[in-house]
């Protein structure tokens, strides 16, 4: 890797000569209008300069490879007694504001000097560039940047075509050839860790080549992109054409960092970017982060502009919500990122993230795959909760968490709180019912609503990616290589309604005062549970799949029951925990917290427990576990 290139570095160094001149002839010019006070000396004569210093400069980036750049010089001089008979001096210093232009292309050759005056400190740079000539592009102008890209190379994506007219999206072939680019298609390494690069400069270059199954030195020439077509940025992120418009932004923006690293090192060739979210080429490490995150969050800007994109997407909300006389956003919402992936020519997670970046909160709900499926689409309060949160975690974290935090332990001991969905959910007929399968599933009202009736997690990506992924990683929790530690937010549980707190109150006391008529005898708990939910013997076997007389039999103590056939009883009748943990210690079948099968199936009694056997076995057989 290149260490940091510095332009300020080089200008001093390379124009020290003229900027010396520069200095000299100011002086000359302007001694006498200075106003320097002098102390030991009688009478002032000719000023020598002792040395001339680069202190800062401020670069202006202009069309082509045109620069301008404003050096700050700090000049120090000494002014001799001009009265013979004395042989004192005085060193002073001043500060100058040299106002310079060059084409960085040709190595600064025209480099010219074109004002000289008196330091004032301000920066006068309208598109200025960093020490690197990356340019300065703050979030807020992320979106007028591309803008004015698309005003300069594909105007016609700006347009806003009429209702039920497709947009008009960036072909990456028209784009490329607007720039003067060719794009090739090769594969560049065996394990695709690179899905792109452009080249500057002709080269020879390391590629794969999957017919030989070995590397070989090819050839490229100058103003070309380099495509693995088999690598989408982040698996996810973006498809070929993302990759395509990527490699055109470091073009156009980014030529002249590569410039400045030419004259630095004369083998610099092409920057290259990596899946897991860096990049690795000749330019330095600095310069390739920055262009990295300007280029990721360029690229779904020109593919998807602002104003076209906002207003296609809310035409497609609302054809999809007349067609379907659908009541909330989130219900179509997976429809319009659909059409919307078709109209830009961008993958779903792209368009995913765009929405959201627009303002278009219900979109975060949308497209999140967990446990080897996609969750389905909810919706929230507007702010209800931040990019880096969730109300949406894997079983596996969910029993993590529940394990390590005595917060969300204490909310799902008594049933108050139950894993649907992929959710916390709270127990209430508002938000949980049962679908045609006979399987817990969130209710309508509830994946509208989920601030109301979900918990909330934190989230915080715990593999080795770069920051500027960060915010596109949140949104996009699709199956990838980044992995994600779930925090339940302490401090912070969303509220139902009073009714329902007021319904599962009511619920819970008769939970607690079957839980009081339960003692220490096996039969006479057992008859009490089954008269409760009326059901036989012959009922609960027919539910578990077991012999009446086998469960009888267990449940008189003439056989020692299993852990998992007490279990069984506990799922066939859906007891609650607070009752399920009785009649477990009753069976004296207690749970071993440092058994694995025993931590799943303590999991599933607490927060699966009204679900139907054949789901909480499905549960539970995800992780190896058979009751």
């Amino acid at each position: 890797m290149a260490n940091t290139r510095s332009f300020t570095e080089y200008v001093a160094k390379t124009f020290d000569n003229q900027f010396w001149a520069a200095a000299e002839t100011y002086l000359d010019e302007n001694i006498e209008s200075l106003d320097i006070e002098l102390y030991r000396i009688r009478k002032a004569g000719e000023p020598e300069i002792a040395d001339v210093k680069v202190e800062h400069v401020w670069v202006d980036d202009l069309p082509e490879m045109k620069i301008q750049f404003d050096v700050a010089l700090s000049v120090t001089f000494e002014i001799p007694e001009a009265d013979y008979h004395y042989d004192d001096s005085e060193e002073k210093t001043i500060w100058l504001m040299v106002r310079c232009s060059g084409d960085i292309g040709c190595n600064l050759e025209d480099f010219n000097i074109f004002e000289v005056s008196s330091y004032t400190g301000k920066n006068r740079a309208k598109n200025p560039l960093d020490d690197s000539l990356v340019p300065y592009i703050p979030y807020e102008k992320l979106d007028e940047v591309a803008t004015a890209f698309l005003e300069e190379y594909y105007p016609e994506a700006l347009k806003i075509t009429q209702y039920g007219q497709d947009p008009i999206w960036v072909d990456p072939n028209i784009l490329t050839e607007r720039l003067g680019l060719t794009i090739k298609n090769q594969r560049i390494r065996e394990d695709s860790s690179v899905f792109g690069q452009i080249y500057f400069v002709d080269t020879e270059a390391e590629m794969y080549d999957s017919n030989i199954q070995s590397n070989v030195t090819m050839q490229i020439e100058g103003k070309t992109i380099v495509v693995d077509p088999y690598m989408y940025l982040l698996r996810n992120l973006g498809s070929v054409n993302n990759t395509i418009i990527h490699e055109c932004v470091h073009w156009v923006k980014h030529r002249k960092v590569f410039e400045l690293e030419k004259l630095y090192n004369e083998t610099a060739s092409h920057i290259s970017c990596e899946v897991k979210g860096g990049a690795i080429s000749t330019v330095s490490k600095k310069s390739t982060e920055w262009m990295e995150k300007q280029a990721n969050q360029l690229t779904p800007r020109i593919q998807m502009p602002a104003e076209p994109f906002r207003i296609k997407a809310n035409q497609y909300i609302a054809k999809f919500m007349r067609e379907s006389n659908a009541r909330h956003t989130v219900d179509v919402m997976e429809q319009v990122i659909t059409a919307l992936e078709t109209s830009f020519a961008v993958s779903k997670q792209a368009a995913k993230i765009r929405l959201v970046e627009l303002g278009f909160e219900e979109a975060i709900g949308t497209y999140t795959y967990l446990d080897g499926h996609y969750v389905k689409p909810h919706g929230f309060r507007k702010g209800a909760i931040k990019i880096n949160q969730t109300f949406s975690l894997s079983a596996q974290d969910a029993a993590i968490e529940r394990f390590v935090n005595p917060e969300l332990r204490a909310l799902t001991a008594n049933g108050d709180y139950l894993f649907v969905d992929n959710h916390f959910v709270y127990n209430a007929p508002l938000y949980v019912e049962y679908d045609e399968n006979g399987r817990l599933a969130l209710t309508g009202y509830a994946r509208s609503h989920m601030d109301e009736c979900c918990l909330v997690f934190d989230m915080r990506i715990t593999s080795k990616i770069e920051n500027i992924y960060h915010t596109a990683c949140f949104l996009n929790r699709e199956a990838s290589d980044i992995t994600f530690e779930i925090k339940y937010h302490n401090g912070y549980q969303n509220a139902p309604q009073e009714r329902q707190i007021a319904m599962r109150k009511k619920q819970q006391e008769e939970y607690i005062e079957i839980r009081k008529r339960m003692t220490d005898d096996p039969e006479q708990c057992m008859q009490l549970l089954l008269d409760w939910r009326k059901m036989s013997y012959t009922d609960l076997g027919l539910e578990i799949d077991r012999d009446p007389k086998t469960i009888s039999r267990t449940v008189k103590g003439l056989t020692s029951p299993k852990v998992e056939t007490a279990a069984l009883i506990c799922f066939g009748l859906r007891l609650p925990p607070i009752i399920s943990e009785k009649l477990m210690s009753v069976l004296q079948c207690p749970l071993n917290h440092l058994n694995t099968d025993h931590q799943w199936i303590n999991e599933a009694l607490h927060i699966k427990y009204p679900e139907p056997l054949w789901a909480v076995q499905e549960y539970l057989s995800q992780y190896g576990v058979e009751i």
